[in-house]
């Protein structure tokens, strides 16, 4: 029989999508309010994946993700996404934007071996958490490199995702040496 034993705290990732600039340049402040000091920035990516979001946001979208100081533990993130949620319903609902959805907060966490993103969306790849929240794997990590899954969003794929995914791992390997009780 198995020993049970809790997992290695993670590392909070989280990724903005928005079509107005001074909101990109607002919102890590405000989120280092919630989680604490971010360590890692990826530059501000076109988001030119998909025109899925442009009804609701507009056009021009803009991506960045940040990495935060701070690990979690794994089952953090269903909170951690009913937090976010609640900031973009508090930054919509101040109708200060032009669009219906002036910020979309994606939040997930990294380990060794994967990327998990959090979603309140079922589908048959992702697993109930609670409150509404569900989980999926989007990249795993082997020999060097993350791969993708079928499911695996295209912007996911991306040359730009991936070599802020590895500098967000190398930071988060560093941390987990830095803990001894591991």
């Amino acid at each position: 029989m198995g020993q049970i034993s809790l997992p290695k705290p993670a590392n909070l990732i989280i990724g903005i999508l928005t079509s107005i600039p001074e909101l990109l340049f607002q919102i890590d402040k405000t989120l280092e309010v919630y989680f604490g000091p971010i360590d890692l920035r990826s530059d501000i990516l076109p988001f030119t994946f998909t025109e899925y979001y442009n009804e609701e946001m507009g056009t021009g979208i803009q991506r960045q993700f940040y990495s935060f100081e701070k690990l979690i533990m794994p089952d953090e993130i269903a909170p951690i996404k009913v937090q976010t949620n609640t900031l973009e319903e508090t930054i919509a609902s101040s109708k200060k934007y032009p669009v219906q959805r002036p910020i979309n907060i994606d939040p997930g966490y990294m380990n060794e071996s994967r990327l998990i993103l959090a979603s309140t969306k079922d589908f048959s790849h992702r697993i109930y958490l609670r409150d509404g929240i569900y989980a999926e794997v989007t990249l795993n990590y082997r020999g060097g490199r993350h791969e993708s899954f079928p499911w695996t969003f295209p912007d996911y794929k991306s040359a730009d995702y991936q070599n802020f995914f590895l500098k967000a791992r190398e930071v988060y390997v560093k941390k987990l040496k830095g803990k001894e009780h591991y």
